[in-house]
């Protein structure tokens, strides 16, 4: 009896090992890195002034299918930012912009990529995020 016992025991314990699925989000391995590049025009975008690395922007990340941010960082002195240590699977960032049609109520858009990671030490890095300053 105890022999089946522990057979049991270890069926149950490797199943439950298979079974658990690393969600999206924080505790892993894997990176994204990317860049926040910023146009600057006048107030009605009729005029290019600067283009320039965009320091002190927050990017912001959704894991999987969060409805608000899950976490946010802020771009260095040249524009470059890093999400570390999440798990496989998606997640979509954004930064925000100044609406460029002039369109938005608010004056602000958020660009947004969507990225995908698929290995436990993956690096992903991100086309350069533009926004409109």
């Amino acid at each position: 009896m105890p022999a089946f016992t522990l057979r049991y025991l270890l069926l149950v314990a490797l199943l439950c090992f298979l079974g658990c699925r690393k969600e999206a989000g924080p505790g892993g391995n894997a990176a994204i890195r990317g860049n926040v590049h910023a146009y600057h025009y006048n107030s009605t975008f009729t005029v290019f002034i600067a283009d320039y690395p965009a320091a002190d922007e927050y990017v912001y990340i959704i894991y999987d299918n969060d409805f608000s941010y899950s976490d946010r960082v802020k771009t260095d002195y040249e524009g470059d930012f890093e999400f570390n240590y999440l798990y496989p699977g998606q997640y979509r960032i954004y930064v925000y912009s100044l609406d460029s049609t002039l369109q938005a109520p608010s004056g602000k858009i958020a660009v947004v990529k969507d990225i995908t990671i698929n290995g436990n030490k993956d690096i992903v890095h991100t086309d350069t995020l533009k926004i409109f300053k």
